[in-house]
């Protein structure tokens, strides 16, 4: 059972309008650098660009986070249940859930995917795997890995599950809360074919921070999720050119 949070509805409101702020403005400037001509600022998934777009909304958590949690007087510890006595079953369950939902959530956009054409709208290739795939400098693509397993993990669980899923709750609404805040999850990841996966997802993870009451264990579940991914995607293109030689061709959606 989920523990209750002191978190003040001012409080999350400034959390959230600093973080909006911080993700326009880096928006902004990367704009602004785009038009002086900067080669890194040139195409839309250019180093520039990247680093400006990630850092300016999870860089940006992940500085928010410490002013929060002393406006209200709450250690890192505390917030994010690492004193909890059943860490080796927080780490199993998350391990579980991860490995869970992995085929049904590949199943679901692979599932999108078709309906997405039938109806005349055909999915894109993601923003997200293009940068993985297409990244040609070798710090790039530790950074995006790293980006995936760490920094998004902890800032977008902390944003979804952390702070907005009790905050909602606690106001009268749990099943509110876990249905919006689970759309909002799926929402900002700004991708039509993955909007029913990644909310089915974000509902499994909001239902294991109520198991474990340990924000540790959505934390440890998705970075889990987003490394599998990430070793999908390595091996997608070896592996096309090995069937497309052997007159089958392997696309994951």
């Amino acid at each position: 059972m989920l523990s209750a949070k002191p978190w003040q509805g001012e409080a999350v409101i400034q959390f959230c309008g600093a973080q909006l702020l911080c993700f326009f403005l880096s928006l902004t400037v990367a704009g602004l650098l785009q038009k002086a001509g900067l080669a890194a600022f040139q195409p839309p998934d250019g180093y520039g660009a990247v680093l400006l777009g990630t850092l300016g909304f999870q860089g940006a958590t992940w500085v928010l986070i410490p002013v929060f949690l002393h406006y209200h007087r709450v250690a890192w510890q505390e917030a994010f249940g690492f004193r909890t006595p059943q860490m080796p079953r927080t780490l199993f369950m998350a391990g579980l859930i991860a490995i869970a939902i992995l085929p049904v959530a590949w199943g679901l956009q692979f599932l999108s995917g078709i309906v997405l054409t039938r109806i005349g709208w055909p999915p894109e290739e993601q923003v997200a795997v293009s940068l993985v795939t297409h990244a040609k400098l070798w710090w790039m693509q530790i950074y995006l890995g790293v980006f995936a397993v760490v920094l998004a993990p902890v800032a977008e669980e902390f944003i979804f599950r952390g702070l907005l899923y009790p905050f909602f709750k606690q106001l009268g609404g749990p099943r509110l809360a876990l249905i919006g805040v689970s759309l909002g999850f799926a929402l900002i990841h700004l991708d039509v074919a993955t909007f029913v996966p990644l909310f089915v997802f974000a509902l499994a993870l909001t239902w294991l921070y109520e198991l474990t009451d340990s924000l540790w264990a959505p934390i440890a579940a998705h970075a889990l999720f987003n490394a599998t991914n990430l070793v999908v995607l390595h091996f997608e293109g070896p592996l096309n050119q090995f069937l497309q030689q052997s007159g089958h061709v392997l696309h994951l959606t």
